[in-house]
């Protein structure tokens, strides 16, 4: 596992295996913690994976699963064979059954590779849509109470979450971005420094840093960020 001072995953959101490895190239070992989605996943799969293992960093596995109970229990069970992964996410959509069976999943898979099993968090909604509070707090203490290690939301959700949570329920905030820049489609965003002061564990930083003309430099700045 990721020491919990390792707050920054940059989010490899490209569509080719070769962008990626430039990118963990560029950025490694200053960051560690490196996100694999549904773009290039659908792409390149466990390949992807193994590169950033073989590199030396860690992955999050961003597929946000929703099938029905024992298809996600099926999936998180192979991701967990992939031991470059510390963490991965279902969606909260999905339910509480559905929830469960995934944190079997990673248990069942992690005892049997006698390795820790990977964090299991659920998306609660995407930073493009419009939602509630009380919405977003009611999925978060369902995946509590499914057995999950933590959330996906917004830096404007995590006190809420962390206030009905608990400490050690882990916070993941996407949606992080420089103040001023452009929100693109994202709605619900802020820096880095409100995120960790809303009590997040780690922020999730993509285009920021892939579309910057020194990706090093603002990924250090926003690792800055979460130090102070």
């Amino acid at each position: 596992m990721p020491a919990i001072n390792d707050k920054l995953i940059v989010a490899l959101d490209v569509d080719t295996l070769e962008r990626a490895e430039r990118f963990v190239d560029i950025l490694y070992p200053q960051v560690k913690l490196f996100k694999v989605g549904s773009q290039l996943f659908t792409a390149h799969g466990p390949e992807a994976i193994k590169m950033i293992g073989a590199k030396g960093g860690r992955v999050f596995l961003d597929l946000k699963l929703h099938d029905i109970p024992n298809t996600v229990k099926n999936a998180v069970y192979t991701g967990t064979s992939q031991q470059a992964v510390f963490m991965m996410t279902v969606h909260t959509e999905g339910g509480i059954e559905m929830m469960r069976y995934a944190s079997e999943g990673a248990v069942k898979k992690a005892a049997e590779l006698k390795i820790e099993r990977p964090f299991i968090v659920g998306v609660t909604v995407l930073t493009s849509s419009a939602t509630t509070l009380e919405e977003v707090v009611k999925r978060a203490l369902t995946a509590k109470n499914a057995g999950l290690d933590g959330v996906v939301c917004s830096v404007h959700e995590a006190p809420a979450v962390r206030k009905n949570c608990g400490k050690d329920f882990i916070l993941v905030t996407p949606g992080i971005r420089s103040q001023g820049e452009e929100t693109a489609d994202q709605k619900r965003v802020a820096t880095a420094q409100d995120a960790i002061q809303a009590g997040a564990n780690f922020i999730v930083v993509g285009r920021p840093i892939l579309e910057a003309n020194d990706p090093l430099a603002v990924a250090e700045e926003l690792l800055s960020s979460c130090r102070s």
